[in-house]
């Protein structure tokens, strides 16, 4: 049976992956060479992805009577400092970045995913939002892979 407490934790938590994105994404436009213009313009739609899901899942968060998570995952502040090691490596290789940037998009998918699991426990509305964003990030995600996949065969 769902509860307002299984739909605010498990909106919670998909906030904090998107923050994690937009952090994520961020920094990798940040890492981009200028000549990576097309690749920056995709990323910089990711934010924006991001951060309408961030909308999306707050105003449920506040629906149900919550308080909307503001921070990042933990595993996603290891991810951010990995891709910052990364870069400094790599000299802001851009197989590199898209390598941190998939990673990413992998964990993204594999929390939506949980949260898909868990949605015998969350109302209706929480489920189907659940299941449309992580159909929108699933095509991000691809396209991330795509365009590791191409740099790789053009190296």
């Amino acid at each position: 049976m769902a509860t307002k407490e299984n739909n605010i934790e498990i909106l919670n938590d998909l906030i904090r992956i998107n923050n994690d994105r937009v952090i994520g994404y961020t920094k990798a436009t940040e890492e981009l060479k200028a000549e990576d213009n097309d690749i920056r313009t995709v990323f910089q739609s990711f934010i924006l992805s991001s951060k309408r899901h961030i909308t999306e899942l707050t105003d449920l968060v506040l629906k149900y009577g919550g308080e909307p998570a503001h921070d990042n995952t933990a595993a996603g502040k290891i991810y951010h400092a990995w891709m910052d090691v990364k870069a400094t490596f790599t000299g802001h290789d851009l197989q590199a970045i898209l390598n941190a940037c998939e990673y990413g998009e992998d964990a993204a998918q594999r929390s939506y995913k949980i949260a898909i699991e868990d949605s015998a426990e969350v109302s209706s509305d929480v489920s189907q939002l659940i299941t449309e964003q992580k159909a929108s990030l699933k095509k991000e995600h691809d396209a991330v892979k795509e365009y590791r996949d191409s740099v790789r065969v053009s190296k």
